[in-house]
């Protein structure tokens, strides 16, 4: 019954009936009172950010695509970023194998049987040029920290984009190998604010069911640099001229512009709003992320912000030392360990994969094409992997994916230990091919959905940006050591270089089953919670985090 009506109960006395109801309805009132008071004082409203949290629970991932198509496209620009990285990274390889590129700043060797002058660039300036960018990107990715908890994901990325359109022209101008190698230390200063904010920026303005697709394009883009990279020189590998290196450097001023002018235009991250405390601004910000008229529930997702954030609140401003205090240093373990392990667990001979195909006894041309082809599969064993981590886990994924990539790497060393012959070629070819494409199915794009979620919203920015440096200390050492493993002058290794990264493949396996917890379906305020509460790796998919826990 509506209004003061009280419906009569058979066999009670009318007036107790309505003193009981009365007694409900003041109850009512007093819990309501109850929650305004409470929301009040906390800062946010409870009840709305416990609803928020669980909308998304609740969400499915298609639903969640239909309600957030704009946080998935803003997701796809940024994730745009890393073609530039992949791009530069591979470019600097492959201009030590072209013809005009050598010609003009190398030097020659003695003839050859065929009365043709074979030139080459020295050892030093090889490793020097591959180097470059790498470590001007570990000056850029603990930049890109303060500078992006200052003035935010957008701004720091525009920046870093307009600085590398200066850059490229130093690039494209530069006539000698010092000025190059100066260039790609230039341009690796933003690739590191690039591939720093990329993965944070990603997992916070997507929806708890988007963060794993949406951040393993990361890993889709980077096979997708490479395979313009591969295209490219390949297209001009005949051209005597200046053209053959030239065009393949200014092609690099495809992306910068057009990114930075897209990223003028897409939302700030909401939480990083709301760690500023620019609420209103949060909201506008979730608005634009979700279909037009389809979020009607914008104080209750910045409640739910503000409520994990309330959980992180410190006074002071958010500094590298604090990174490895407490339960934080856990966490950057896990990003600095995850971020370190690509090197470890057959990336490198994914990223050598051509050099790889050619030791395996490849001729040049088919080792070329068979790379190309490699950077194809790895794009779609990524899209592949969208489907895997979010319904499997991430632990489940990078863990297990860990595991059969050193099986992989132990069979190559194997082909690589038995007599040479066509059969074991083709082996160790097809063997390298398989880690390579293995690599893009686990533990690599799983592990940029690990980045982004484990380290907390208030130290994200530098939690990632300081786990990339840990990749690139070492990246750099690992390329020396791969390039002196396969190298006929050096290590002479060939395909028993297998058993090497085996060894450490194994090793960042038993760290990875012991330490990596598993984050899938996990709100932040969840991850928070389990995380200070020291909940050993392995029982993380096992506990319950009742959704009214603040502690």
């Amino acid at each position: 019954m509506s209004g003061n009506v009280i419906s009569e109960a058979p066999g009670k006395d009318p007036e107790i009936q309505e003193s009981e109801t009365k007694g409900e309805i003041r109850k009512a009132s007093a819990e309501h009172h109850d929650v305004y008071e409470i929301s009040e004082k906390l800062g946010y409203d409870r009840k709305g950010a416990i609803d928020a949290e669980n909308q998304e629970h609740n969400m499915g991932v298609l639903e969640a695509v239909r309600k957030y198509p704009a946080a998935s496209g803003w997701a796809f620009v940024m994730s745009c970023t890393i073609i530039m990285e992949a791009y530069c990274v591979f470019i600097a390889g492959s201009f030590i194998a072209l013809p005009a590129f050598t010609k003009r700043y190398g030097q020659y060797s003695e003839t050859q049987d065929d009365g043709t002058v074979k030139w080459f660039v020295t050892t030093s300036w090889q490793s020097a040029l591959q180097m470059g960018g790498p470590v001007g990107a570990f000056i850029g990715v603990f930049l890109a920290g303060p500078i992006t908890s200052w003035i935010g994901y957008r701004w720091a990325t525009i920046g870093g984009l307009m600085a590398l359109n200066g850059f490229i022209f130093i690039f494209y101008f530069g006539d000698s190998l010092g000025a190059f190698l100066g260039a790609q230390l230039l341009e690796g200063i933003p690739w590191g604010i690039f591939i720093a904010n990329s993965p944070a920026y990603c997992s916070e303005i997507v929806p708890l069911r988007l963060r794993a697709p949406c951040t393993q394009m990361l890993q889709m883009f980077w096979a997708l640099g490479a395979i313009i990279v591969g295209g490219v020189c390949y297209a001009y590998n005949e051209d005597p001229g200046e053209r053959a290196y030239r065009i393949p450097i200014a092609l690099q001023w495809l992306f910068p512009t057009p990114l930075a002018i897209l990223m003028f235009l897409a939302p700030e991250s909401p939480w990083w709003l709301v760690r500023k405390g620019r609420l209103e601004e949060a909201k506008k910000s979730v608005r634009r992320l979700g279909r037009v008229g389809a979020v009607d529930t914008l104080d209750e997702s910045v409640a739910m912000m503000k409520r994990t954030i309330e959980l992180e609140k410190s006074d002071k401003e958010p500094s590298l030392i604090e990174l490895w205090k407490g339960t934080d240093r856990y966490r950057t373990l896990i990003v600095c360990g995850v971020y370190a392990a690509q090197n470890l667990t057959g990336n490198l001979i994914a990223n050598q994969a051509v050099f790889f195909f050619e030791r395996a006894g490849m001729s040049t041309d088919t080792a070329f094409a068979m790379g190309l082809i490699t950077s194809g599969l790895q794009a779609i064993f990524v899209m592949l992997s969208w489907i895997l981590t979010t319904y499997l886990g991430r632990r489940t994924i990078y863990v297990w994916g860990s595991a059969i990539n050193t099986a992989v790497l132990v069979a190559i060393g194997i082909a690589g230990s038995v007599a040479d012959s066509n059969s074991s070629q083709l082996a160790r070819a097809s063997l390298g091919l398989i880690v390579s494409v293995l690599f893009c199915l686990g533990p690599a794009p799983a592990s940029w959905v690990i980045i982004g979620e484990t380290s907390s919203i208030r130290l994200r920015p530098l939690t990632t940006g300081v786990g990339r440096g840990a990749y690139y200390a070492i990246n750099i050492p690992c390329i020396y050591l791969s390039s002196y493993m396969l190298n006929p002058d050096g290590g002479n290794l060939g395909a028993k270089c297998g058993y090497v990264w085996a060894a450490t493949g194994f090793l960042c396996f038993l760290a990875a089953w012991q330490w990596l917890p598993e984050m899938k379906n996990r709100s932040y305020r969840e991850i928070d919670i389990l995380f200070n509460r020291r909940v050993q790796a392995r029982k993380w998919k096992k506990t319950i985090v009742d959704i009214n826990d603040d502690h």
